[in-house]
């Protein structure tokens, strides 16, 4: 497997310039001839689908939801950082790439992290262009708030629908295009296959969620912006149809999986409240701007929040981390929360819950501002809770949010199979082992508007424009392979729902590889796994036929993924001995519980390669390089 991240040569400062010079350029009268298929209308595969469009190639786009409004970057709440430093208060590229790599716990590409940091101003720029409604000062200046993992304020931000803001506008630029013919979009097809001839990736194979129909589509190269994998879970924040189908599948014709263990758990979410929960819902991170995180300091209290004093709480994040307090990283603050939680200090049901006090930011600013800068995630809380956070604490807890690992690419976001590019959370490339807040849309919109673009111009420009055929053999083998998969799983008739292998697969991952993992309940994992995936392909229930709309053979097709890649992760995470990020092994952490390195031996990606079925995987290593920022000890004090 070829790892070579083709990273440009120079300062780090001036590789993507010299880079975009270097690259081979497609004359626009040729770019007609070129055909992309991007799987994924969410803001980075609708940025790179308008973008392309616009520069003259011929765009397929597919989703599975009715229309690209309602990919899942919809639900993105509090902003999105770009290093513009508006508030004079020493923001820079540079610090917002020295904090993204510091956040990842030093365990990302760094020539990636810069550029993506050297262009998180222009997505602001096109994004006011669009007409995206960011808050404003008084003057009329875009405003500013801090997110966790940064002690300056570079978070742009519409209220907590920022996500939403941010997709109407990729959502207007995809339509124009769609309205000049440059792009089809594609809607409730979900991609189930990538087809792979002579090497290169030509195309995907779809089933037509409304008629079951299945179809080969081709084009000269494939596009996967398709999002995380978090609902391996079960419970997560994503919306209940993210998966990992199409990052697996094209893993499993070739491209190598980078970094699986690296999941991000949230720590502002609504706790769990009963066993038969479907899914989470975040609470935005900007939220720890102004409310305050805290519990009981007496195990098993049983007062309510209003009639504790002062005197009596634990501030445990300010107490911990003076620095950044209530903003410490994602991960840090997840596990302060399980720690306070597991040592009796918990609130709500279960005793799994801490506070989210804003009484002191309503005392300094008046209720009028808080709900100015929060009113609609206040509103959503108490329509879900039927508490008001205005006059009684938020209680949250840590969830499954966001994924770091995905399909490796390379600097010009190319996997190891020829023209196969991955874009957004579907990628590895920018977040290390831990993602700060408000840089998931960054890298979305980087992707698609500022960077694929220009790589995807120099893999056009190796190759001979023309038709691609669907009639190739390799395009029916594959479609072959989709039928024959499917009519298994109508066939199995078993006793059990596809939710119930769901619901036990999410809660062997969450006890065993969640936000803390060792090496004994690893092990366990890798033992059940494969005996839940025998029972799943033996004993799964499907109603109704596969030739007609049925939720419940989308599902079992996602599932049958998930217990695939489950076992994979789970490998990883049991392969990279030590603590990094949201990887947290508990057999390497300091006595105050922090996460305990091992650069020597683990200062590089891990990429699997798939082997087939019955095989195990083959683990290689890109290793990854620190010219520009020195590996320390990740600290928040």
């Amino acid at each position: 497997m070829n790892l070579d991240p083709n990273i440009p040569d120079g300062p780090i400062q001036d590789k993507w310039d010299l880079h975009r010079f270097q690259m081979k350029l497609v004359n626009p009268a040729n770019k007609r001839k070129f055909r992309v298929i991007i799987v994924g209308s969410g803001l980075a595969g609708g940025s790179a689908a308008a973008t392309l469009a616009e520069l003259g190639y011929d765009v397929d786009c597919f989703c599975y939801q009715d229309s690209a409004r309602r990919a899942h970057s919809i639900a993105a709440q509090g902003g999105i950082n770009a290093a513009k430093n508006y508030q004079n208060d020493g923001d820079s590229v540079w610090r917002l790439f020295y904090d993204t790599v510091k956040g990842g716990d030093f365990r990302s590409r760094e020539a990636n992290v810069y550029r993506l940091s050297q262009v998180s101003a222009n997505i602001i720029d096109q994004c006011v262009a669009q007409g995206v409604p960011f808050a404003r000062e008084y003057g009329g200046q875009l405003a500013n708030r801090s997110f966790g993992g940064a002690q300056v304020s570079r978070t742009f931000y519409a209220r907590g629908q920022t996500g939403q803001q941010l997709l109407l506008g990729c959502y207007a630029a995809l339509n124009r295009q769609i309205g000049l013919g440059k792009v089809r979009m594609h809607t409730r097809k979900e991609m189930l296959d990538v087809v792979v001839a002579d090497g290169n990736a030509r195309g995907i194979v779809t089933r037509d969620l409304v008629t079951g129909k299945i179809e080969s589509h081709a084009a000269h190269a494939v596009v996967l912006a398709t999002g995380g994998y978090a609902n391996v879970f079960f419970l997560s924040t994503n919306a209940m149809g993210c998966n990992v189908t199409a990052t697996w599948r094209a893993h499993k014709r070739g491209a190598g999986f980078a970094n699986p263990c690296y999941t991000q758990i949230h720590p502002t979410c609504i706790p769990v409240h009963g066993d038969f929960q479907s899914k989470l819902t975040l609470m935005s991170e900007s939220l720890r701007n102004d409310g305050r995180v805290w519990v009981p300091s007496k195990p098993g209290e049983t007062r309510g929040p209003a009639e504790i004093p002062d005197a009596e709480r634990d501030y445990y994040l300010e107490r911990k981390y003076p620095s950044f307090g209530n903003l410490a990283p994602r991960d840090i603050a997840s596990r302060s929360a399980k720690e306070a939680c597991d040592d009796g200090k918990g609130v709500g049901h279960g005793g799994r819950g801490v506070y989210l006090d804003f009484r002191d930011a309503i005392a300094r600013v008046g209720e009028d501002a808080v709900r100015e800068r929060y009113g609609n995630l206040f509103d959503m809380y108490e329509r879900i809770t039927d508490e008001n956070p205005y006059k009684v604490p938020m209680r949250i807890y840590p969830a499954p949010h966001y994924t770091m690992g995905g399909l490796w690419v390379d600097y010009n976001l190319q996997s190891t199979v020829p023209g196969l590019h991955v874009i957004g959370e579907a990628n590895f490339s920018d977040h290390g082992a831990n993602r700060l807040g408000a840089s998931a849309l960054m890298q979305g919109l980087a992707d698609g508007y500022f960077v694929l673009p220009y790589t995807i111009g120099h893999y056009f420009a190796t190759q001979k424009p023309g038709d691609i055929d669907t009639d190739h053999p390799d395009f029916k083998r594959v479609e072959a392979d989709v039928h024959a998969r499917l009519n298994k799983l109508i066939s199995i008739g078993g006793a059990r729902t596809v939710d119930h292998f769901h619901r036990e697969l999410g809660r062997l991952m969450w006890d065993k590889c969640g936000m803390a993992r060792n090496a004994a309940g690893l092990e366990e994992a890798l033992v059940r796994i494969p005996e839940l995936r025998e029972e799943f392909w033996s004993d799964v229930r499907i109603p109704g036929g596969d030739t007609e709309f049925n939720m419940e053979l989308e599902k079992a097709g996602r599932v049958a993924d998930f217990l695939e890649f489950g076992e994979t992760m789970c490998r990883d995470a049991l392969t990279r001995d030590e603590s990094c990020g949201g990887h947290f092994r508990e057999e390497h952490q300091t006595p105050d519980g922090e996460a305990v390195r091992d650069d020597a031996n683990f200062a590089h990606a891990a990429v699997w390669e798939h082997n087939g079925p019955d095989a195990e995987p083959t683990r290689h290593v890109e290793p990854l390089s620190y010219e520009n920022v020195e590996l320390a000890i990740r600290s928040y004090k």
